[in-house]
């Protein structure tokens, strides 16, 4: 959509935020799903199974988008899985981006 013009609009900062995922997110895919969602969007950072049954892991990149992936954190997920809540943390604003892509971790 819409004209030319900079790529980094104003006022759209980076910022990076925390996450951890609650429910029957693991087995599901979901941090296959989360990686392509984060790649579709531009956005870098990881995402990986924890020992107690959670995902976790950091986004990073512009705010609006950062925003779509912690709503689709929240009520999407991968097909399979059932999130019971999504909880995020350490949101600041960045001057550059921490990671060169958005990797999962084993």
């Amino acid at each position: 959509g819409g004209g030319g013009g900079a790529a980094m609009a104003d006022g759209e900062g980076l910022v990076s935020v925390d996450y951890e995922v609650y429910g029957k997110v693991q087995g599901v895919f979901f941090r296959k799903y989360t990686q392509g969602e984060a790649k579709r969007l531009g956005l870098v950072g990881w995402v990986q199974n924890t020992s107690h049954g959670t995902v976790q892991g950091q986004i990073q990149g512009p705010a609006p988008r950062v925003q779509e992936l912690q709503e689709w954190l929240r009520k999407i997920g991968s097909p399979q899985s059932r999130i019971s809540r999504a909880e995020f943390s350490n949101e600041k604003k960045i001057k550059a981006l921490e990671h060169k892509e958005f990797q999962i971790l084993k």
